[in-house]
């Protein structure tokens, strides 16, 4: 039986270690950082928004509505997971599939193998987990947990994903190294610094010589 799959792109952050700016918007083999997500990513929903505050035209180029945070002083990702259940509660979408919007190379598998983890689970969460690692912020969560989550942010002051994921039924899944330019990286590289960039940029490279 298929479920609906509503997917965001966690766009929201203030971008500290890259020295402030947009670096959703920064430039990787010639196109925007996030546009190497969200193409990673539209095969993999049924529906694909952006979490991000601020003027949401800077992003029209995608073509993806964009949602901004619901609750005010920027606490961080588990906000964008709360403006993405919200939205996600106004469609037929069952589930939201998450993802940081600074890592291009995320597997093609991941809304897949996620949601193979938890079926029978509906109230479970299932994260991704790579070399021994959680990633919290790629995470396919049950749209019924949204009320839990309001109460965290805005009761509680609860600031880190991991911590409110730990408190809920969830599961882990391991995905392997993607190949890239003869090296096994993490599928869940992501860009923080402008060095970061630099590298990413010469991978994506090598993927489209």
């Amino acid at each position: 039986m298929h479920e609906t799959i509503a997917g965001i792109i966690l766009a929201g952050g203030l971008s500290r270690r890259m020295g402030g700016g947009d670096k959703p918007l920064a430039r990787l083999n010639g196109r925007l950082l996030i546009e190497h997500v969200a193409d990673g990513l539209r095969p993999q929903v049924d529906l694909l928004a952006i979490n991000a505050n601020g003027n949401p035209g800077r992003f029209a180029p995608l073509g993806l509505p964009v949602v901004a945070d619901t609750v005010e002083g920027h606490p961080g990702p588990l906000a964008g997971v709360l403006a993405g259940l919200e939205w996600a509660s106004t469609t037929q979408a069952s589930r939201l599939l998450t993802a940081a919007a600074d890592t291009p190379f995320l597997p093609g598998d991941l809304a897949e193998k996620l949601l193979r983890a938890v079926r029978g689970l509906p109230d479970a969460i299932a994260v991704a987990r790579s070399g021994g690692r959680s990633h919290p912020t790629f995470a396919l969560w049950p749209i019924g947990i949204a009320a839990s989550l309001r109460h965290a942010l805005v009761e509680k002051d609860e600031r880190r994903v991991s911590a409110f994921i730990g408190r809920h039924p969830h599961v882990e899944v391991d995905f392997a190294a993607r190949q890239i330019g003869g090296d096994a990286r993490d599928p869940f590289f992501n860009i923080n610094t402008p060095q970061d960039l630099a590298e990413a940029d010469r991978l994506a490279r090598a993927l489209d010589p």
